[in-house]
């Protein structure tokens, strides 16, 4: 064959790789590559919003008190019942008043979320608390500490962050995140950390990487778990005031 045959040949190979846009010895990208990364988490689930969440350290604890978040249930969405009893009423069944219709007296909790099991409330003597899903002080290390003192009132009592259970898993979890405390009820744990995820968004909260990749192990067993709202506003009225 000779030397103008060969070039010839050698055209007729190369040009359908440019057309193409191939690359000579490029394959398809794998899982891992960029073309299929997040291909699990759908737009407007808890599992997507993971990604949109800032990863940083845990600040210290230096300087947090409760007192920092402003009397506790306090009444900022104005309808003249404390936040505790406006999330008994939201959660409890069954539910009995004293003296009109705010001030709970009883209720049951079927099922705790945390438990599975059923939790019976009597005010005065009851097994049911009401959890901040993002605890304070967890809330503190991860940016709460830099916020006005209106963010951090609204933020310990926004619905979207206020849950009614059973008091000692509750008393069990303290400050835990995700990557050091779940609900022993596996069936509730999407959820919960789906609202976990929720209010961090909202408020700006930070994870850890650790927080991160934890919350990532529980929502990809599923990826459809809608991210929750709620409409209570970032910063209480000015008439509430914290330390």
């Amino acid at each position: 064959m000779d030397r103008r045959t060969t070039s010839a040949l050698l055209a007729l190979l190369v040009v359908p790789a440019l057309l193409t846009g191939c690359e000579t010895g490029t394959g398809a990208k794998g899982k891992g590559e960029s073309g299929a990364a997040g291909a699990d988490a759908k737009a407007g689930s808890a599992l997507a919003a993971v990604d949109a969440l800032t990863v940083k350290g845990r600040a210290p604890k230096t300087g947090y008190d409760r007192g920092r978040f402003g009397t506790a249930w306090a009444d900022t969405d104005s309808n003249r019942c404390p936040t505790r009893d406006d999330i008994l009423k939201r959660d409890l069944k069954d539910v009995t008043y004293q003296g009109g219709d705010c001030r709970v007296a009883s209720g049951t909790l079927a099922p705790d979320p945390y438990t599975g099991k059923e939790v019976t409330f009597r005010r005065g003597r009851s097994q049911v608390d009401i959890d901040h899903l993002v605890a304070l002080s967890d809330a503190w290390q991860k940016g709460a500490f830099q916020w006005e003192p209106g963010k951090r009132i609204a933020f310990a009592n926004d619905p979207l962050n206020l849950l009614a259970v059973d008091a000692g898993p509750n008393r069990g979890k303290g400050d835990g995140d995700t990557a050091t405390w779940l609900p022993p009820n596996k069936a509730y744990r999407c959820t919960y950390v789906a609202g976990q995820v929720a209010v961090k968004k909202k408020y700006g909260v930070w994870v850890t990487g650790a927080e991160r990749d934890a919350m990532k192990k529980v929502l990809t067993t599923c990826p459809d778990e809608k991210l929750p709202s709620g409409p209570a506003p970032t910063v209480a009225p000015p008439r509430f005031h914290a330390r």
